[in-house]
């Protein structure tokens, strides 16, 4: 799997203000809306390229990840709970579809002869994907507290080579 600098910045950055709206949450009661956070901000406390930043950030307010404001309180906050979030979710307004091969969907794929099983791998693992990443939330990732199903996965040696 490959991931583009902006799906991998997309995802820092709402794991960011997950973070940063659980901070606000409990400081204020959980009653109001999280207090915006400036792309500066984020942009910081990420290491990302600020200018870059703030192109998926807009990417983000227009897949409705997260909504805005402008002026001297504005900001960014998430548009739903953290928990209600899945990378999934980020990806695709990021970067579209989990699983193209050549720009087309794999169920759309024709193969041939001794190729024709191709096509059920690229289900296959669209499919794999599909379960982890929308299974782990911006919530989990913000809080360090990964589904058993990833923990275990990380926890076999081979998967990390």
């Amino acid at each position: 799997m490959r991931l583009s600098a902006r799906v991998d910045y997309a995802l820092r950055a709402t794991a960011e203000l997950a973070a940063t709206a659980d901070d606000t949450a409990a400081a204020e009661g959980a009653a109001r809306r999280p207090t915006p956070v400036t792309a500066e901000q984020i942009a910081r406390a990420q290491e990302i390229p600020p200018k870059f930043l703030e192109s998926i950030l807009l990417q983000l307010r227009r897949g409705g990840i997260v909504h805005a404001q402008r002026g001297p309180e504005g900001g960014y906050w998430l548009a739903r709970k953290a928990a209600e979030i899945s990378l999934a979710d980020v990806i695709r307004v990021i970067d579209g579809p989990l699983a193209h091969i050549r720009g087309q969907r794999p169920e759309d794929l024709g193969y041939h002869g001794a190729a024709r099983s191709l096509q059920e791998v690229w289900i296959a693992l669209r499919a794999s994907e599909r379960e982890i990443l929308e299974l782990v939330t911006v919530a989990d990732v913000a809080s360090g507290k990964l589904p058993g199903r990833v923990t275990e996965l990380v926890a076999d040696p081979s998967a990390w080579t």
